[in-house]
């Protein structure tokens, strides 16, 4: 019996080969044995509030007021941010909004401008 990979979305172990496909049963993602033996496959993948992807360098715009924690400076809606960083974590977001300084945002809140 050969070793299937683990499911590359959820990391389940119980995959299963179906004509050539790898599939998983708990997720239902489906992906090649190629794809799971590549190193190519890029997992990160940042999406605005609407599902729209976001790359480095970006602009966006926050759709909702947003407290600074430990300030008591605001985000308002509608402010715009240039030219954006995209990283790895909670907050997939890192930017400099004018007036504040740099922050971390969450790409929940924003849309691309």
């Amino acid at each position: 019996m050969s070793q299937l990979p683990p499911c590359p979305q959820c990391g389940s172990e119980f995959t299963y080969e179906d004509a050539g496909v790898l599939v998983c049963p708990e997720c239902a993602h489906e992906w090649t044995l190629s794809e799971a033996t590549s190193g190519d496959i890029d997992d990160r993948r940042v999406t605005d509030a609407h599902g729209t992807p976001l790359v480095d360098g970006d602009s966006i715009t926050v759709i909702k007021d947003l407290k600074v924690k430990g300030s008591s400076l605001v985000v308002k809606v509608g402010t715009k941010v240039k030219n954006i960083r995209l990283v790895d974590g909670d907050h997939d977001i890192d930017c400099k909004i004018d007036g504040i300084g740099p922050m971390k945002l969450k790409s929940e809140f924003v849309k691309k401008a």
